[in-house]
């Protein structure tokens, strides 16, 4: 008997340490037929236009006393051709604490800029601050080596997170001793209550050259504002940067992005979303044009929860050389991408 309420003890105590902690495998899909066209016109099937796909797990463990542990790794994925893309654990790939005071993580993961440019704006090969190479959205979407602190809410809808890179990864430099070469930090502050959303996202590279032979500093501020009016949201948004000349033949460049996106929910399944910017000082040249003006229209109708199909424009005016996705263009040459793809999320 005595062993029997034994094992039945040691059932629900197993039973009670895997209640408090779960693991979550899941995963994104994103599959298009596109064409796109600059100095020449390719026409393919690829992934991740619409959301980049993805596979993933992510698990929270109770500590007791209003503590947690947690962890996320997640891996970019080409559909169309069923790889890995770039390092497999590109995207996500961190462990943290969390409680009353905040969330800490260290690893991999959205720098503040890189947060707002992917997971509000869309920073995707049809998206413009993709387009031109913002630091948001290209070098600064995430970072590796990461101390990651998420301020605890003390506002209702505010939020506020601090970051320090000890080296961001290729294609900067890394830990270098005696070095600040590819040390970052940033920040952010968000707010969203009701109808209005807005927030501010900063990013400082310390020095992104190795040997240090020229200052190579270098910082980027994205802004944005959102309200929803019920019939359509809008949401405007200003990004501003440099580049150190080291990496511009033609000068320093001072990247400016100036947008807006509006979109109207037409029925509960089908969503329309266009988007107008501008960008100036593309190219970093010191004389003439480099200017960019970028139009995006996007579709997206619901089959269900899980599953989308949707249909995408960009048309890219240049007074550069700058195009849509793999292709590039000639100085002054209209671009230009159009796709078709169905995305489903488990």
């Amino acid at each position: 008997m005595k062993k029997t309420l034994l094992a039945l003890a040691a059932i629900a105590a197993s039973s009670a340490s895997f209640a408090q902690s779960s693991v979550t495998l899941y995963g994104l899909l994103d599959v298009s037929l596109e064409s796109v066209k600059g100095n020449q016109t390719v026409t393919r099937v690829t992934s991740g236009n619409l959301d980049t796909s993805r596979l993933g797990f992510k698990g929270t463990e109770d500590l007791g006393g209003g503590m947690k542990a947690t962890f996320n790794l997640e891996a970019p994925v080409n559909v169309d051709i069923g790889a890995a893309a770039s390092t497999f654990w590109d995207r996500q790939a961190w462990v943290g604490v969390g409680g009353g005071f905040g969330e800490l993580r260290l690893g991999r993961t959205d720098t503040p800029i890189g947060a707002i440019a992917g997971n509000v704006l869309s920073a995707l090969a049809y998206d413009d601050l993709k387009i031109v190479g913002t630091r948001a959205a290209n070098d600064y979407r995430r970072a590796s080596n990461a101390i990651t602190y998420a301020l605890p809410t003390l506002v209702p809808g505010l939020t506020a997170t601090l970051q320090y890179s000890t080296g961001t990864g290729a294609p900067l430099a890394g830990e270098v001793a005696g070095s600040s070469e590819g040390k970052a930090y940033g920040l952010s502050v968000k707010y969203a209550a009701g109808p209005l959303s807005a927030g501010l996202g900063y990013e400082n590279a310390k020095d992104e050259v190795a040997g240090g032979a020229t200052s190579t500093k270098a910082n980027a501020t994205l802004v944005y504002a959102g309200y929803d009016f019920g019939a359509a949201k809008v949401t405007g948004y200003y990004n501003a940067e440099t580049r150190p000349v080291v990496f511009v033949a033609s000068g320093e460049r001072r990247l400016t992005v100036l947008g807006a996106k509006v979109a109207v929910p037409f029925t509960p399944e089908f969503t329309l979303i266009a988007g107008l910017s501008t960008a100036r000082n593309v190219e970093g040249s010191v004389a003439g044009d480099d200017n960019v003006q970028i139009t995006t229209i996007k579709g997206v109708y619901n089959l269900s929860k899980r599953t989308s199909v949707y249909g995408m424009f960009t048309n890219v005016n240049n007074d550069t050389a700058t195009g849509v996705g793999v292709l590039s263009a000639t100085d002054g040459k209209t671009t230009r991408g159009i796709a078709a793809g169905i995305r489903h999320a488990f």
